[in-house]
């Protein structure tokens, strides 16, 4: 499966209750739609927007980090674009995550590998 970073930002003037709960109602999309692991969910808050968007200044950051197939993605985008409370949005594949977790699998076999040959050895020196 492939790791994906969404991250949203919902307009300042929705009440606090209510952002919460489109956080959770996301994560639960993801999880019944799109049939995604939702590994993280990283609220950053209200925080000063990069530039103006309509009339707003600032947003409330979420990052999700969560693991798909790649199928749903765009039933995800879907879901952002109906609900007007999210001003913007951006899903992307992490590969560099991908990457490092694989080089991380593959260097956790090769120590056994190299323990076992290392044993061999040791025992063949005995032996002579």
């Amino acid at each position: 499966m492939r790791i994906y970073e969404t991250m949203f930002i919902i307009k300042p003037d929705v009440p606090e209750e209510e952002r919460n709960n489109l956080v959770e109602n996301v994560k639960k999309f993801m999880e019944e739609r799109v049939k995604a692991q939702v590994e993280t969910v990283d609220r950053w808050g209200l925080k000063k927007l990069a530039y103006k968007i309509g009339k707003y200044f600032e947003g409330d950051y979420t990052v999700m980090y969560f693991r798909s197939n790649g199928q749903g993605l765009e039933q995800l985008e879907n879901y952002f674009k109906v609900h007007p409370e999210f001003m913007r949005w951006q899903t992307f594949r992490r590969e560099d995550l991908e990457k490092k977790e694989r080089r991380a699998a593959r260097a956790k076999k090769e120590p056994e590998g190299t323990q076992e040959v290392e044993q061999e050895v040791t025992t063949e020196e005995k032996g002579e």
